[in-house]
Order: C-alpha cells, then structure tokens, then sequence
C-alpha cells in the first residue's frame, strides 16, 4: 500500500459501490496499520464518505467519463461566448446544454442502478445541479471530473462555485480535460486590473489550468491529531450504524409485509381448498346419480324395444288373421 499512496487508495474507494464505502476504507486502514504506516492508516480513515449524490456523480466520472469531458467543454465554449457577447451562440449553447444535462442525469442513473441503487428524484435533481455548476465554472467541473466529489455544487451564474469541502484530497491536481475547446487567457473571467492572467496566477504560468479554488488547498495544513481521527471515525461509523439500522427497519417493514401477506395467501388457501373438498363431494354425487339414469335408461330402452317387438308380432297376427277367409 505504501507504494501505491494515498491517492490510488481513495481513487479505489470513491469508485465502489455506496454501500460499500465504509467496510472498505476500514479494511484499507487496516492495512496500512499492519504495513506499519501509521500516516497512511491515518489519513485513509479520514477520507469523508460522499453524500448520494457526489456518489452518483462519481460513478458517472469512473464510468462515463466522456460524459463530463463533453459538459466541461461545453462550459468552456459558454464562458467564451459570454466574454464575447455573443447572445445568439450562448442560446445555441443553452439549448445544448439543457440537452446533456438531461441525457448526463439519465447516464448517471442507469449507473447507479447498475450498482445496485436507485436514485430518487430529489438526488436526481442535485446531480443536475452539480453537473449545470460544472459548466459554469472551471473548478467545479475539476472537481466533478476528479471523481472523489463529497457534496453536490450549485451555481447561481453569477458568483464562482463554492468548492469548499467539496473534493477528498482536494490537493491533487486534476487536470484539464483534453481536446475540449479552450478560450484565450484574455478571455477568461476572475481576472485581475483587466489583464489576461487570472487572479491569483503567477507571471509565465498557464493560464489554462483549471482554477481549482478549494481542490488546491494550503499545503501547510497540518496533520489531523488523534483525536480529530478518532472522531471523524466516530462520525464515520454512527453514520455506518444509522444506515444500518434504516436498512434493519426496512428489512423489518418487509418481514411484517411478507408476514401479512403469507397469512392472506394461508387463509385464502384454507377456504379454496375446502371449496374443493365440496365441489369433490358434488362431483361424486353427480357421478352416481349420472350412474343411476344411465342404468334406468338402459332398461327403459330394452323394455321399448321388446314392447315394440310385441306391436309388430300382434300387427302380423292381426295381418294373417285378416287374410284368412273365414270357415
């Protein structure tokens, strides 16, 4: 572990399944604490589990990730026709981008449901906002492509996306998607007394690079204490309780469902089967009395036909006697 690092250890674990987030980072600590790298196991167990939605966007990263390299690109080309004043291209641009937010949110369900969760309509609708932040802001949509986001973003077109807390590791940089479209420096916006470079860029620095406000925090930041481990994975694991104890209600709310409805079957069952038992005993009712009629008409038939035999000898003696002259 300790020559993989931090970062291949988070890029793993941000790109699981929800649900099985917590086991694994608990095992990979583990690790690291049996690999003698106490550091490591540290700041493995400090890795924030991301809420539903930064999840759903996440698999999205790992798994579709042409569709957010086509939405930063897209971003892009608004900024640029923005800076332009170009109305007509950015109604182009709005339409298209309605466009692939939609087929981007349908994209991150069908993913998410592949993993074994579906998405309701209110994280539906946070995905969209985070994925519209990312086209609004070049941070954002650096941290939505890094694939270890934590919260949902949302932007109001007017001030930048606030990134704070919002990316684990927010200290790796992420980097720009290739071949989306790029703008001049001078066109960017956040720039500083009108000059080309973005605020904050030093001289002869790419300009391009996207602004990644809290995914580059000071590097100075200390290393979390032992108490502030411990409560963060105190934190960590009464959230790991409370959804399984949500999971323990549902699958109690489905034994008492499937309880009731095995009853109603039961007895549903009960009364068919004694329904059954006296259509049998009519069946067999019927049956020996369809014996009986046909045994009364078996002899109702020999009794015609011996008396039909005796009309015929009487109307053969009545025959003779009548061609007899009489003595």
């Amino acid at each position: 572990m300790e020559a993989h690092g931090l970062a291949d250890v988070a890029a793993h674990l941000y790109a699981l399944p929800f649900d099985d987030f917590v086991a694994a980072r608990t095992s990979a600590a583990k690790d690291a604490a049996a690999a003698k790298d106490r550091s490591l196991a540290a700041d493995v167990r400090s890795l924030p589990k991301p809420s539903v939605a930064a999840w759903t966007v996440n698999m999205l990263a790992a798994r579709r990730p042409e569709v957010l390299r086509e939405l930063a690109g897209l971003g892009q080309s608004m900024r640029a026709a923005q800076s332009a004043l170009d109305a007509q291209e950015l109604r182009r641009l709005g339409q298209e981008r309605r466009q692939l937010l939609n087929g981007a949110v349908t994209a991150a369900q069908a993913v998410a449901e592949e993993l074994g969760r579906k998405i309701s309509g209110t994280i539906a609708s946070e995905v969209e906002a985070t994925l519209r932040a990312a086209t609004a802001d070049e941070g954002a949509a650096a941290a939505v492509q890094s694939g270890r986001l934590l919260r949902g973003l949302s932007a109001d077109g007017v001030d930048v996306v606030d990134l704070s807390g919002a990316v684990a590791l927010p200290g790796l940089v992420v980097p720009a998607p290739p071949g989306s479209p790029r703008r001049p420096p001078a066109e960017r916006t956040g720039t500083s007394g009108g000059s080309g470079t973005p605020a904050g860029t030093p001289a002869g620095k790419n300009s391009d690079q996207p602004r990644l406000r809290a995914v580059r925090p000071d590097t100075r930041k200390s290393t979390p204490s032992a108490v502030e481990r411990a409560q963060a994975l105190l934190k960590d694991e009464e959230e790991a309780s409370g959804e399984a104890a949500a999971e323990a209600r549902q699958d109690e709310e489905e034994l008492a469902s499937s309880t009731t409805l095995a009853s109603e079957l039961s007895d549903t069952v009960r009364d068919l089967r004694e329904q059954l038992a006296l259509r049998e005993q009519e069946l067999r009712a019927a049956r020996k009395r369809r014996e009986l009629a046909a045994a009364r008409a078996q002899q109702s038939a020999r009794a015609a036909a011996r008396a039909a035999r005796t009309a015929d000898l009487a109307r053969e003696r009545v025959l003779r006697l009548g061609n007899t002259p009489d003595s």
